[in-house]
Order: structure tokens, then C-alpha cells, then sequence
């Protein structure tokens, strides 16, 4: 198996735990240049909030979008939006990644800034 199937093969597994929860998620998805973060209502069907580096705001702030600082910025920013919204607590979905760099990055800044996973 390559890397990007076993990725693949540990997404499918976390997000079938997440959707037998019935809650919201917070789910993480990295590229080299930017990260993205959504939080998807339990049903799956609706965004409720999103934040990334390639929104514009973003990019004046950092220099660069692939690095741990501009996760941190994008945590939380995720947060923010997701109070505004009345969501506290989210299920972590980070895509099939290891917890560690920019994923774990995003997830500290996001609880430091108010949501509970």
C-alpha cells in the first residue's frame, strides 16, 4: 500500500467513528502551500463555518501559508467563526494526517481559542 492509501484507509475509518457519533466535526485538510478547515453539521450535508489560508485576509497576515504559524492563525480563526456560529464542541477530523506539525497546531489553537474536542 502506498502512503496516500493508507491516509485514505485511516480517514474512511475515523470519519465512519465520527458520522456513528452524530456530532459536528472539524475536519482539516492540508496541502504544502495552505490548510483548510470546515466544520460540517453531524448530517454531513452543510458547512456551518470554514477558515483558510487562501482567503485573503489570511494572506496579508501570514507569509506563508504551508508552515505551523499559519496553522495556529487558521485554528484560531475556525474557532472564532464556529462561537459565532453557537458550536462549542466539534469531533477533530484530520483527514487521515498524523497529530503532529500543522494538524496539531490547528487543533491546539482551536481549543486555546474556546472549542472542546
Amino acid at each position: 500500500m502506498t502512503t496516500v492509501n493508507n491516509r485514505l484507509r485511516r480517514a474512511r475509518k475515523t470519519r465512519a467513528i465520527i458520522a456513528g457519533q452524530s456530532v459536528t466535526r472539524l475536519s482539516v485538510h492540508r496541502t504544502n502551500l495552505h490548510i483548510y478547515a470546515q466544520i460540517v453539521d453531524a448530517s454531513g450535508e452543510k458547512v456551518l463555518a470554514s477558515a483558510s489560508t487562501a482567503e485573503a485576509e489570511v494572506r496579508k497576515a501570514v507569509k506563508n501559508g504551508g508552515n505551523v504559524e499559519a496553522a495556529a492563525v487558521i485554528g484560531k480563526r475556525i474557532a472564532e467563526k464556529a462561537k459565532k456560529a453557537g458550536i462549542t464542541t466539534v469531533a477533530f477530523d484530520r483527514s487521515g494526517n498524523k497529530y503532529h506539525g500543522r494538524i496539531q497546531a490547528l487543533a491546539e489553537a482551536a481549543r486555546e481559542n474556546g472549542l472542546s474536542f
